[in-house]
């Protein structure tokens, strides 16, 4: 299927399937004018990414799990699942960062507007 009908079946704007595939995280071959095309995976292969966007992992991190996957859906193989469970140590960690900084944020803003009332 050519980039437009891969664009319109996944729901997916044609500029970031083109930057998928430059991340590695979809193959197409090219026809002899020069036109994508995909193969029958290749919208599992966009869903997937999507799924993985969406849970906050970078494309870098995508693209060493593409070659991992376990079926159709987003289940990864066993030897891959440390690295995950790494990625969410790691987000985890940001999240906590993020609090504090809230946190601290909050008090500072609580503490000028106590200090304009008074």
């Amino acid at each position: 299927m050519r980039i437009g009908e891969l664009s319109r079946e996944t729901g997916v704007a044609v500029r970031l399937l083109r930057y998928y595939e430059e991340q590695g995280l979809l193959a197409s071959r090219r026809s002899s004018g020069g036109h994508r095309h995909y193969g029958p995976e290749a919208p599992a292969a966009v869903a997937r990414v999507r799924t993985l966007l969406a849970a906050g992992l970078p494309t870098r991190v995508i693209r060493d799990l593409m070659p991992c996957f376990a079926g159709d859906g987003t289940e990864v193989q066993a030897c891959v699942l440390d690295h995950l469970r790494d990625q969410l140590t790691a987000m985890d960690s940001r999240i906590d960062d993020l609090t504090r900084a809230r946190a601290a944020l909050g008090g500072i803003l609580d503490a000028s507007a106590r200090a304009l009332v008074g």
